[in-house]
């Protein structure tokens, strides 16, 4: 009984965030506003606010990305990078949160399945920097520096005996794939961009939301 009243709190918060985040689905082929880096933002953000009443490493992790989505969410080169490295330090606390549970145990990343997947994510990797260093243009370096952090990540779920951090890990890594290909890849015209947007933000903002129910719900 003691802790019914946090879990309605929290309940109530993924709830909430899952309507901002679909507020801002509506919104997310739309032209740069404040209504939608409000949306964009709030939908993790408030998620962050609350884990840090409980798990003070997932609210670090998920401000972080809150902040990243406020950046990436208005124009310009400076906003972008300044999204890349909130990113990169969102997936940091992610790396460290992982490896602070006391479930986690890194030889698993030596055996089967993980082991698999460890060897599929050198593939992924070294495929993402060929690209981004061929697309990149002057952004390549900051881009590609980005993409041992994502990978970090990826690993670090791995260490966790629970299929839903790697599935919520991956659905992260695939969003930030489609984001590289988005931004430095498609021409402003290409038809796939109808789709990219919306597939990086529900699989992005399902990756946030996982996380935050499998580790505090």
């Amino acid at each position: 009984m003691i802790h019914e009243p946090a879990m309605m709190l929290e309940t109530v918060t993924l709830l909430l965030a899952g309507g901002f985040a679909l507020g801002y689905l509506w919104q997310v082929r739309a032209d740069e506003s404040w209504l939608r880096s409000g949306l964009k933002t709030a939908s993790v953000l408030s998620l962050a606010l609350v884990a840090g009443l409980s798990t003070p490493l997932l609210a670090v992790a998920l401000g972080l990305c809150a902040l990243g989505d406020l950046a990436l969410s208005r124009p310009g080169e400076r906003a972008f990078l300044a999204g890349v490295g909130s990113f990169a330090g969102g997936h940091l606390a992610y790396v460290w949160l992982f490896l602070s549970l006391p479930d986690a145990d890194v030889t698993r990343l030596l055996t089967a399945p993980a082991g698999w997947a460890v060897i599929a994510l050198a593939g992924v990797a070294l495929a993402m920097m060929s690209l981004l260093a061929r697309f990149a243009g002057e952004m390549r370096v900051q881009v590609m520096a980005y993409v041992p952090v994502i990978v970090a990540m990826g690993l670090a779920a791995l260490t966790l005996p629970t299929p839903l951090i790697w599935c919520a890990a991956v659905m992260f890594m695939i969003s930030d794939m489609v984001l590289a290909v988005e931004t430095f890849v498609l021409p402003s015209a290409h038809p796939a961009r109808r789709l990219t947007a919306p597939v990086i933000w529900l699989l992005y903002w399902g990756a946030q939301a996982l996380f935050f129910a499998v580790l505090i719900l």
